[in-house]
């Protein structure tokens, strides 16, 4: 319930979060499992989100195991269709623990479900496709092995910044990998390196690469400027979407900045604190407004309050530092 209810909310404000999303082959977001998604991670639990409002079917996401602290915490993440992965550095004591869920992603598998894996295995914010963990080629392998009919799809997913709010998004998914692509009478060390080496060819042609210092090439490939008209028609409600917002969106700003310094998680953060607090945020506003004007017309604010803020999203600046 939790999970479909915050699905519906999502999908709801994607084309606010959202500005433009650029996708190569929509029809993949009907496919069926059983499916595993192998994609980049370039922008933490962002990646996880975009993908399962996009594709019909429900979507489970591997995530690092240290977000699985306490029973509650690992009961809510588990309501969300995320499941836990070890590594190394979160204790070696855990890694047993992968054991189980690389069982419930067979289970998800044989009833016929799509699992997304990040496999560079590590988030960072940048343009570039980094090297492959052995883990995608391990779940895909087992699922094999146990003769389940998985097929296994690159994504690259590319953002037009990671410190902006309202990004570009280009989606692009690769060629179906299957088990016939493989030789099974090899070593598991041999089998795992060919299929690294094939979803790494897949992945370089999917992932954009970008030196971050490289403006120029980044407004080329990431920036998807508003027509003239669209200015004309949208400069009005995007400066009243401005001024509305910054009340809510500043203040979230300097708070997520000041802790997400070290780490590359604040566009996620960002993301979704305003996912649910912008609702109460307008349901406040039109409720104060209720109160002193007594004029039902306060209600159309439910949708002009959203629309000013997608209008502003439209015509803002779209990369970092630009």
């Amino acid at each position: 319930m939790l999970y479909r209810c915050l699905k519906i909310m999502a999908r709801l404000a994607l084309p606010v979060f959202c500005r433009k999303l650029v996708i190569n082959k929509p029809p993949i977001l009907k496919s069926k499992g059983p499916l595993l998604l192998a994609c980049n991670h370039p922008n933490s639990f962002l990646d996880a989100v975009i993908l399962d409002l996009l594709f019909e079917q429900p979507v489970w996401s591997l995530a690092r195991g240290d977000a699985f602290k306490g029973k509650l915490i690992s009961r809510i993440l588990a309501s969300l269709n995320i499941l836990p992965v070890y590594r190394t550095s979160e204790g070696v004591e855990n890694l047993s623990e992968n054991y189980k869920t690389f069982d419930a992603c067979i289970r998800i598998f044989k009833q016929n479900g799509v699992i997304l894996i990040f496999s560079e295995g590590k988030c960072i914010n940048e343009w570039h496709l980094r090297p492959l963990k052995k883990g995608t080629a391990r779940l895909a392998i087992k699922a094999w092995e146990d003769n389940i009919p998985l097929r296994v799809l690159p994504v690259g997913i590319n953002y037009s910044s990671f410190k902006r709010f309202g990004k570009n998004i280009i989606l692009n998914f690769g060629e179906i990998i299957s088990k016939d692509d493989f030789n099974f009478k090899e070593s598991d060390g041999a089998k795992n390196q060919a299929f690294n080496n094939l979803l790494q060819q897949q992945l370089e042609q999917l992932v954009l690469e970008i030196p971050k210092n490289d403006k120029e090439k980044q407004s080329v490939l990431l920036e998807i400027k508003p027509s003239l008209l669209q200015k004309l028609l949208l400069a009005v409600p995007a400066l009243i979407g401005w001024v509305t917002h910054v009340p809510l969106f500043l203040p979230i700003k300097k708070l997520i900045w000041g802790k997400t310094l070290d780490n590359d998680h604040y566009d996620s953060i960002m993301t979704g604190i305003l996912l649910f607090v912008y609702p109460v945020y307008v349901i406040l506003i039109i409720a104060l407004l209720w109160i002193f004007t007594g004029s039902p017309w306060t209600l159309s604010l439910l949708l002009l309050l959203p629309f000013t803020a997608w209008s502003y999203v439209q015509l803002k600046p779209q990369l970092d530092n630009h």
